[in-house]
């Protein structure tokens, strides 16, 4: 492996872990010309699909540009890099298993559209802001009044299955009759 710093051909390996369950090696390497540490990873590579963009061209689909954006939109947010990690190297398994050719870019929008709300609601915010490209703030209304909605029928599903609030609960004497004199105080 060369050094990224001084160009010698020959590093050493100082450590090699295992991340991503097992699918990619981080090894930390060291220069013995110049001394310096860096990192480098190794992964298998697979086959992945073509993307077709909006406007017909067709590219390998990157990795790193989709990690990119990620860490973009999640920019001073509570999201590690490893979960943005995590989220792109499950969309890249989706991608392989598909087993096309080819695949539209609109499918990994909506695929990242749809996982990034458990990751982070602003980041979705943010991504789909670029991803759909607003016309103007009626639009981006609509799309935030989705998530909301989105996120009060959750809270309500959770509610229902999830204990009585305190205020419910009419105070009852020890044979469990309702007391009304109580309910008075």
């Amino acid at each position: 492996m060369k050094c990224p710093f001084c160009s010698t051909d020959d590093t050493r390996v100082l450590d090699s872990r295992e991340s991503a369950e097992g699918a990619v090696i981080r090894r930390r390497r060291e220069c013995p010309q110049c001394k310096r540490r860096f990192t480098t990873f190794e992964r298998v590579e697979q086959l992945t699909p073509l993307i077709v963009k909006k406007d017909g061209r067709r590219e390998a689909f990157d990795r790193d540009k989709l990690v990119a954006g990620l860490k973009k939109a999640c920019e001073k947010r509570p999201v590690s890099v490893e979960q943005i990690e995590a989220l792109v190297t499950e969309l890249e398994k989706g991608l392989q298993d598909v087993g096309e050719k080819e695949i539209p870019s609109s499918k990994i929008g909506e695929e990242v559209m749809r996982r990034l709300p458990q990751l982070d609601e602003v980041a979705y915010v943010r991504f789909a802001s670029v991803y759909r490209s607003f016309r103007d703030i009626a639009e981006f209304m609509d799309e935030l009044k989705d998530i909301i909605q989105e996120k009060a029928e959750s809270k309500t599903r959770s509610q229902r299955g999830g204990p009585r609030s305190l205020r419910a609960v009419e105070p009852r004497d020890e044979d469990g009759a309702s007391d009304p004199e109580r309910v008075k105080k």
